[in-house]
């Protein structure tokens, strides 16, 4: 299911829509480096083409960890 989540980013608030699946492996994402959530957004924020919208940067960012993961098995 898509929910609609938000979170404050350099002082301003912004919405994102993301599956179930994709919010609970930015949770464990941010875990796993021992930061919060709010942290691991800010920084794929910053880093995602300007072209591109926060819900795309954030499951392509899930997509890269995963694959990461599976190529260092």
């Amino acid at each position: 299911m898509i929910r609609k989540h938000s979170a404050t980013l350099h002082g301003h608030r912004t919405s994102f829509s993301l599956e179930d699946e994709f919010w609970a492996e930015l949770k464990t994402i941010a875990a796993s480096r021992s930061i919060p959530l709010a942290t691991l957004i800010s920084e794929i924020d910053d880093h995602r083409p300007t072209h591109s919208n926060l819900s795309s940067a954030l499951r392509l960012h899930v997509l890269s960890w995963m694959k990461a993961a599976i190529q260092a098995r």
